[in-house]
């Protein structure tokens, strides 16, 4: 016993001697067991890396292909689901780099594999190759043919709901278009009624400048000018607008010249001629004679239809002044009872309404005639406006086609110039429309010093204002000087006037 506890003394000897370095070797042999114990963590670490790919892969070959699949991953097309279950054993013949081997096929896996490849989950791998597992059965589940069924009727009839609101939608009715039909209607009327309107308003005119105004007719007779030019091809009407024309006559004894001014409908215009329905006019057409100042005496005349004569009265400013309605006078012809005569005096109405007047137009039988177009005519020497000395007449137009019904009607101008050019008041009928002129010449005078006052007044306050506001703005020092120098000024106009005389 002694001899085995001695050899086993011996024993343990060198092993603790080599375990327990001695006090100088020791720090010297813990770093030399750090660094063997980190070169065994790094063989572990190596071996477990190398464990996780499976055979034929390499780490670079994994990180390409993590890199390809993030990159392209919506290019790469996606597999059916995989079978709900498959439960996977161990295989001793395999390594651990290769796949399990699958459980026995159950009766349902007989079925021939389908096109259509299933997908792994996605807790192993979202895409993987099916060449790398060999011998992996494949297992078909009817479920997701079902579901894919479900999933493409579901489709389908979103597909058809969708196209069924395409569908209704596409043929919209006329009502909804209501708007844009009227609206594109009464553009295309308006256009058509413009171009036929205007065509017709030139028409007319065209029509009354051939009757009346070209060669050996009733103005190229009496005047030795006709048109707006002075050649012989200037144009005889001027058109100012639409339904405006004009037209200009001179070089007659007793006038300096005659315009006449043609106003027709508004025939170019749709909604005016929808109104003319309703309140309807005529085309008009008004002359204006010119007088010369020694060629008119003091003659203030109106004839117009009994309505017109009363309204004229009231409003024209010479007629208020100097003329009143005048009574039929006995024992002689006169006009139509629908015709209101206002003059300043009855001589004159007497006298310038003549017996050949009253046979052409004016008279009852005559009337009824020839003066359906007949509106109004004026003659005064107290007219307002430029010229004070003129005739003005104004007839209606009748249509193209029967110019001729306003022959006699226009036949009155060239008459009614040569037959004022040549009247002369009375020395008895003289008096009392001088006394009325003189009368008016000084109200018009009084108006006029009133109007001035009245302007000057306004003025004086105005100025007077402005200087109440520069005194508001001025400070109490230049206050106190002005009212010093307005004091000095009220003393010296109130103090005694003295008279400075020279001794000799």
């Amino acid at each position: 016993m002694a001899r085995r506890h001695s050899s086993s003394s011996l024993f343990f000897t060198p092993l603790s001697s080599f375990l327990l370095p001695r006090g100088g070797d020791t720090l010297w042999y813990l770093l030399a067991l750090l660094s063997i114990f980190s070169l065994l963590l790094h063989h572990l670490s190596l071996s477990a890396s190398a464990d996780s790919h499976f055979e034929g892969f390499d780490a670079d070959d994994d990180e390409s292909l993590d890199d390809d699949s993030s990159l392209h991953l919506t290019s790469i097309p996606l597999r059916t689901p995989p079978p709900p279950s498959v439960t996977l054993t161990s295989s001793d013949s395999e390594s651990h780099h290769g796949p399990p081997n699958p459980s026995p096929k159950s009766p349902s896996d007989s079925s021939p594999p389908s096109d259509l490849h299933p997908k792994p989950s996605s807790t192993a791998f979202d895409y993987w190759d099916e060449d790398e597992f060999e011998g992996l059965p494949v297992v078909e589940s009817e479920t997701p043919k079902s579901t894919d069924s479900v999933s493409d009727s579901e489709s389908d009839s979103d597909s058809k709901t969708k196209q069924e609101p395409e569908a209704v939608k596409a043929p919209r009715s006329l009502k909804n278009y209501v708007i844009e039909i009227v609206c594109g209607s009464f553009l295309i009327m308006f256009a058509i009624n413009f171009f036929t309107g205007k065509k017709e308003n030139e028409r007319i005119a065209l029509a009354w400048a051939t009757k009346f105004a070209t060669r050996d007719s009733i103005f190229d007779r009496n005047f030795s000018l006709l048109g707006v030019g002075e050649g012989n091809d200037s144009p005889l009407l001027l058109k100012e607008g639409q339904n405006v024309f004009r037209f200009y006559a001179s070089g007659r004894r007793f006038c300096q010249g005659l315009m006449a001014t043609m106003e027709l409908k508004s025939r170019h215009d749709l909604i005016s001629k929808l109104y003319n329905l309703v309140v309807p006019c005529k085309d008009e057409m008004t002359f204006e004679v010119y007088m010369n100042d020694e060629a008119m005496d003091c003659v203030v005349l109106a004839l117009a239809r009994k309505k017109a004569g009363k309204t004229m009265v009231k409003e024209v400013r010479d007629l208020q002044k100097f003329a009143s309605l005048v009574s039929p006078p006995s024992g002689r012809k006169w006009v139509a009872e629908d015709l209101a005569v206002v003059s300043e005096s009855k001589e004159v109405a007497g006298d310038l309404i003549t017996e050949v007047v009253l046979e052409q137009v004016f008279g009852d039988k005559a009337f009824e005639k020839y003066g359906r177009g007949f509106i109004s005519m004026h003659f005064s020497d107290q007219h307002s406006g430029a010229h004070k000395k003129m005739l003005v007449f104004k007839f209606a137009l009748p249509d193209a086609n029967h110019m001729d019904e306003m022959t006699r009607l226009v036949a009155l101008v060239p008459y009614y110039i040569d037959l004022i050019g040549r009247y002369k008041l009375s020395s008895q009928a003289r008096s009392k429309p001088e006394a009325a002129r003189l009368k008016a010449a000084q109200e018009a005078y009084k108006e006029l010093q009133n109007a001035r006052q009245e302007a000057l007044q306004k003025k004086k306050a105005e100025q007077r204002k402005l200087q109440e506001e520069a005194e508001t703005k001025l400070s109490a020092e230049a206050l106190r000087k002005k009212e010093a120098k307005e004091r000095a000024r009220q003393m010296k106009k109130a103090g005694p006037k003295v008279k400075m005389t020279r001794g000799h």
